[in-house]
Protein backbone atom coordinates (compact mmCIF):
# COMPACT_ATOMS: atom_id res chain seq x y z
CA UNK A 1 0.00 0.00 0.00
CA UNK A 2 1.47 3.31 -1.08
CA UNK A 3 1.11 6.20 1.40
CA UNK A 4 0.34 9.60 -0.06
CA UNK A 5 1.08 13.07 1.31
CA UNK A 6 0.42 13.47 5.07
CA UNK A 7 -2.55 15.67 5.93
CA UNK A 8 -2.66 18.16 8.75
CA UNK A 9 -6.43 17.96 8.46
CA UNK A 10 -6.51 14.35 9.63
CA UNK A 11 -7.51 12.61 6.41
CA UNK A 12 -5.33 9.76 5.14
CA UNK A 13 -5.32 8.65 1.53
CA UNK A 14 -3.65 5.47 0.24
CA UNK A 15 -3.73 3.44 -2.95
CA UNK A 16 -3.27 -0.32 -3.18
CA UNK A 17 -3.56 -1.63 -6.73
CA UNK A 18 -6.85 -0.34 -8.11
CA UNK A 19 -8.36 0.44 -4.69
CA UNK A 20 -8.07 3.80 -2.89
CA UNK A 21 -8.70 4.10 0.84
CA UNK A 22 -9.81 7.30 2.54
CA UNK A 23 -9.48 7.29 6.34
CA UNK A 24 -10.90 9.96 8.62
CA UNK A 25 -8.06 10.13 11.14
CA UNK A 26 -9.14 12.08 14.19
CA UNK A 27 -10.05 9.28 16.61
CA UNK A 28 -9.71 11.38 19.78
CA UNK A 29 -12.65 13.46 18.49
CA UNK A 30 -14.59 10.46 17.11
CA UNK A 31 -13.39 11.46 13.63
CA UNK A 32 -15.66 14.51 13.68
CA UNK A 33 -15.13 16.51 10.50
CA UNK A 34 -13.68 20.03 10.64
CA UNK A 35 -13.91 22.42 7.68
CA UNK A 36 -10.28 21.62 6.87
CA UNK A 37 -11.04 17.90 6.86
CA UNK A 38 -14.05 18.48 4.63
CA UNK A 39 -11.74 20.10 2.09
CA UNK A 40 -9.41 17.11 2.29
CA UNK A 41 -12.27 14.68 1.67
CA UNK A 42 -13.38 16.74 -1.34
CA UNK A 43 -9.83 16.68 -2.72
CA UNK A 44 -9.47 12.94 -2.14
CA UNK A 45 -12.72 12.20 -3.95
CA UNK A 46 -11.72 14.32 -6.91
CA UNK A 47 -8.40 12.55 -7.01
CA UNK A 48 -10.14 9.17 -7.13
CA UNK A 49 -12.26 10.13 -10.12
CA UNK A 50 -9.32 11.78 -11.90
CA UNK A 51 -7.15 8.63 -11.73
CA UNK A 52 -8.30 5.92 -14.16
CA UNK A 53 -6.28 3.35 -12.23
CA UNK A 54 -8.54 3.79 -9.18
CA UNK A 55 -11.57 1.57 -9.71
CA UNK A 56 -13.01 1.35 -6.19
CA UNK A 57 -12.87 3.38 -2.98
CA UNK A 58 -13.03 2.29 0.67
CA UNK A 59 -14.04 4.94 3.21
CA UNK A 60 -13.54 4.33 6.93
CA UNK A 61 -12.50 5.96 10.20
CA UNK A 62 -9.47 5.57 12.43
CA UNK A 63 -9.79 3.77 15.75
CA UNK A 64 -12.53 1.43 16.93
CA UNK A 65 -14.95 3.80 18.66
CA UNK A 66 -16.26 5.72 15.68
CA UNK A 67 -16.50 5.86 11.94
CA UNK A 68 -17.52 9.51 12.10
CA UNK A 69 -19.51 11.64 14.53
CA UNK A 70 -20.41 14.08 11.75
CA UNK A 71 -19.36 17.71 11.60
CA UNK A 72 -17.43 19.02 14.58
CA UNK A 73 -20.13 21.06 16.35
CA UNK A 74 -17.47 23.19 18.06
CA UNK A 75 -16.35 24.40 14.62
CA UNK A 76 -19.79 25.35 13.30
CA UNK A 77 -19.68 28.83 14.84
CA UNK A 78 -16.52 29.56 12.85
CA UNK A 79 -18.67 30.37 9.81
CA UNK A 80 -19.19 34.13 9.65
CA UNK A 81 -22.67 33.97 8.14
CA UNK A 82 -25.38 31.39 7.49
CA UNK A 83 -24.68 31.81 3.77
CA UNK A 84 -21.04 30.89 4.27
CA UNK A 85 -22.25 27.78 6.09
CA UNK A 86 -24.68 27.02 3.26
CA UNK A 87 -22.01 27.30 0.54
CA UNK A 88 -19.26 25.39 2.38
CA UNK A 89 -17.44 22.43 0.84
CA UNK A 90 -19.62 19.51 1.86
CA UNK A 91 -17.90 16.18 2.39
CA UNK A 92 -21.11 14.19 1.84
CA UNK A 93 -21.69 15.91 -1.51
CA UNK A 94 -18.16 14.97 -2.55
CA UNK A 95 -18.61 11.29 -1.70
CA UNK A 96 -22.04 11.16 -3.30
CA UNK A 97 -20.63 12.73 -6.49
CA UNK A 98 -17.98 10.02 -6.90
CA UNK A 99 -18.22 8.21 -10.22
CA UNK A 100 -16.03 5.50 -8.73
CA UNK A 101 -17.88 2.84 -6.68
CA UNK A 102 -17.48 3.48 -2.94
CA UNK A 103 -17.71 1.14 0.04
CA UNK A 104 -18.10 2.44 3.58
CA UNK A 105 -16.62 0.38 6.41
CA UNK A 106 -18.49 1.64 9.48
CA UNK A 107 -16.10 0.83 12.32
CA UNK A 108 -18.09 2.32 15.20
CA UNK A 109 -20.68 5.04 15.61
CA UNK A 110 -21.96 6.87 12.55
CA UNK A 111 -23.85 9.91 13.78
CA UNK A 112 -25.20 12.95 11.95
CA UNK A 113 -22.94 13.80 9.06
CA UNK A 114 -21.18 10.48 9.65
CA UNK A 115 -24.42 8.66 8.91
CA UNK A 116 -24.92 10.87 5.85
CA UNK A 117 -21.37 10.08 4.78
CA UNK A 118 -22.05 6.35 5.04
CA UNK A 119 -25.35 6.76 3.18
CA UNK A 120 -23.50 8.61 0.42
CA UNK A 121 -21.49 5.47 -0.34
CA UNK A 122 -22.82 2.71 -2.58
CA UNK A 123 -22.30 -0.19 -0.18
CA UNK A 124 -22.16 -0.13 3.61
CA UNK A 125 -20.51 -2.76 5.79
CA UNK A 126 -20.49 -2.41 9.56
CA UNK A 127 -18.72 -3.79 12.59
CA UNK A 128 -21.01 -5.50 15.06
CA UNK A 129 -20.51 -2.73 17.62
CA UNK A 130 -21.50 0.05 15.17
CA UNK A 131 -24.38 2.38 15.97
CA UNK A 132 -26.24 4.82 13.76
CA UNK A 133 -28.09 8.04 14.56
CA UNK A 134 -29.49 11.27 13.09
CA UNK A 135 -29.12 13.30 16.31
CA UNK A 136 -29.26 16.82 14.86
CA UNK A 137 -32.80 17.37 16.15
CA UNK A 138 -31.44 17.22 19.71
CA UNK A 139 -29.39 20.34 18.94
CA UNK A 140 -32.12 22.26 17.15
CA UNK A 141 -31.59 21.49 13.48
CA UNK A 142 -31.80 18.65 10.96
CA UNK A 143 -29.27 17.00 8.70
CA UNK A 144 -28.26 18.77 5.50
CA UNK A 145 -26.15 16.20 3.66
CA UNK A 146 -28.99 14.20 2.15
CA UNK A 147 -30.15 12.61 5.40
CA UNK A 148 -33.90 12.38 4.83
CA UNK A 149 -33.73 11.39 1.16
CA UNK A 150 -30.99 8.80 1.52
CA UNK A 151 -32.28 7.38 4.78
CA UNK A 152 -35.84 7.03 3.45
CA UNK A 153 -34.59 5.24 0.34
CA UNK A 154 -32.43 2.95 2.45
CA UNK A 155 -34.74 1.92 5.30
CA UNK A 156 -38.22 3.16 4.40
CA UNK A 157 -40.29 6.14 5.46
CA UNK A 158 -41.35 4.98 8.92
CA UNK A 159 -37.90 3.82 10.04
CA UNK A 160 -36.34 7.01 8.67
CA UNK A 161 -38.92 9.18 10.43
CA UNK A 162 -38.24 7.46 13.74
CA UNK A 163 -34.52 8.14 13.45
CA UNK A 164 -34.84 11.74 12.21
CA UNK A 165 -37.58 12.84 14.60
CA UNK A 166 -36.22 11.21 17.77
CA UNK A 167 -32.49 11.49 17.17
CA UNK A 168 -32.05 8.16 18.97
CA UNK A 169 -29.41 5.65 17.88
CA UNK A 170 -30.07 2.22 16.41
CA UNK A 171 -27.73 -0.72 16.84
CA UNK A 172 -26.05 -2.73 14.09
CA UNK A 173 -28.55 -5.59 14.26
CA UNK A 174 -31.41 -3.24 13.45
CA UNK A 175 -29.30 -1.52 10.80
CA UNK A 176 -28.84 -4.87 9.07
CA UNK A 177 -32.48 -5.83 9.46
CA UNK A 178 -33.74 -2.58 7.94
CA UNK A 179 -31.24 -2.54 5.08
CA UNK A 180 -29.12 0.34 6.30
CA UNK A 181 -26.06 -1.91 5.94
CA UNK A 182 -25.39 -4.98 3.80
CA UNK A 183 -23.20 -7.02 6.15
CA UNK A 184 -22.16 -7.14 9.81
CA UNK A 185 -18.69 -8.32 10.71
CA UNK A 186 -16.51 -8.71 13.80
CA UNK A 187 -14.51 -5.51 14.24
CA UNK A 188 -11.25 -7.28 13.37
CA UNK A 189 -12.61 -8.48 10.03
CA UNK A 190 -14.40 -5.36 8.81
CA UNK A 191 -11.65 -3.60 6.89
CA UNK A 192 -10.37 -6.80 5.29
CA UNK A 193 -13.86 -7.60 4.04
CA UNK A 194 -14.31 -4.05 2.72
CA UNK A 195 -11.06 -4.31 0.77
CA UNK A 196 -11.97 -7.78 -0.48
CA UNK A 197 -15.25 -6.43 -1.82
CA UNK A 198 -13.53 -3.37 -3.29
CA UNK A 199 -10.98 -5.60 -5.04
CA UNK A 200 -13.80 -7.63 -6.55
CA UNK A 201 -15.47 -4.48 -7.89
CA UNK A 202 -12.11 -3.16 -9.11
CA UNK A 203 -11.62 -6.38 -11.11
CA UNK A 204 -14.77 -5.66 -13.13
CA UNK A 205 -14.79 -3.46 -16.26
CA UNK A 206 -14.53 0.08 -14.85
CA UNK A 207 -16.85 1.67 -17.41
CA UNK A 208 -19.53 -0.91 -16.64
CA UNK A 209 -19.04 -0.46 -12.89
CA UNK A 210 -19.35 3.32 -13.10
CA UNK A 211 -22.33 3.00 -15.43
CA UNK A 212 -24.01 0.57 -13.06
CA UNK A 213 -23.51 3.03 -10.22
CA UNK A 214 -24.95 5.90 -12.28
CA UNK A 215 -27.93 3.75 -13.21
CA UNK A 216 -28.62 2.79 -9.60
CA UNK A 217 -28.62 6.44 -8.56
CA UNK A 218 -30.87 7.48 -11.45
CA UNK A 219 -33.35 4.73 -10.64
CA UNK A 220 -34.14 6.47 -7.33
CA UNK A 221 -36.06 9.21 -9.10
CA UNK A 222 -37.40 7.59 -12.28
CA UNK A 223 -40.68 5.80 -12.99
CA UNK A 224 -40.39 2.20 -14.17
CA UNK A 225 -40.65 2.65 -17.94
CA UNK A 226 -38.24 5.58 -18.01
CA UNK A 227 -35.82 3.69 -15.76
CA UNK A 228 -35.87 0.62 -18.04
CA UNK A 229 -35.27 2.77 -21.11
CA UNK A 230 -32.40 4.60 -19.42
CA UNK A 231 -30.90 1.30 -18.31
CA UNK A 232 -31.13 -0.06 -21.85
CA UNK A 233 -29.39 3.03 -23.23
CA UNK A 234 -26.58 2.64 -20.70
CA UNK A 235 -26.36 -1.06 -21.51
CA UNK A 236 -25.89 -0.18 -25.19
CA UNK A 237 -23.11 2.26 -24.33
CA UNK A 238 -21.33 -0.42 -22.30
CA UNK A 239 -21.88 -3.03 -25.02
CA UNK A 240 -19.96 -0.84 -27.48
CA UNK A 241 -16.81 -0.61 -25.32
CA UNK A 242 -13.56 -2.51 -25.89
CA UNK A 243 -13.99 -4.05 -22.45
CA UNK A 244 -17.32 -5.58 -23.43
CA UNK A 245 -15.74 -7.01 -26.59
CA UNK A 246 -12.93 -8.38 -24.42
CA UNK A 247 -15.48 -9.92 -22.05
CA UNK A 248 -17.22 -11.70 -24.90
CA UNK A 249 -13.95 -12.89 -26.41
CA UNK A 250 -12.69 -14.15 -23.04
CA UNK A 251 -15.95 -16.02 -22.49
CA UNK A 252 -15.70 -17.75 -25.86
CA UNK A 253 -12.03 -18.58 -25.34
CA UNK A 254 -12.57 -19.70 -21.74
CA UNK A 255 -9.85 -17.43 -20.35
CA UNK A 256 -9.77 -14.61 -17.78
CA UNK A 257 -10.72 -11.25 -19.26
CA UNK A 258 -8.32 -8.30 -19.08
CA UNK A 259 -10.28 -5.06 -18.71
CA UNK A 260 -8.60 -1.75 -19.53
CA UNK A 261 -11.35 0.81 -19.06
CA UNK A 262 -11.91 1.49 -22.73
Amino acid sequence: MTPQEPSAAHVRFTIDGHVATIVLDRPAKLNAVTPAMAGEVVAACRRCDADPEIRAVVLTGAGERAFCAGSDVAELDSYDTPWEFRTRDDYCDAVRALRTPAICAVNGLAYGGGLELALSCDIRLAAEHARFAAPEIKLGWIGGGGMTYLLTHSIGASNAAQMVLTGEAVDSARALRTGLVSELLPRGELLARAHELAATIASRPPIAAQTGKANLRAAYAMPLEAAVQYERDLQTICFATDDAAEGRAAFKQRRPAVFRGR
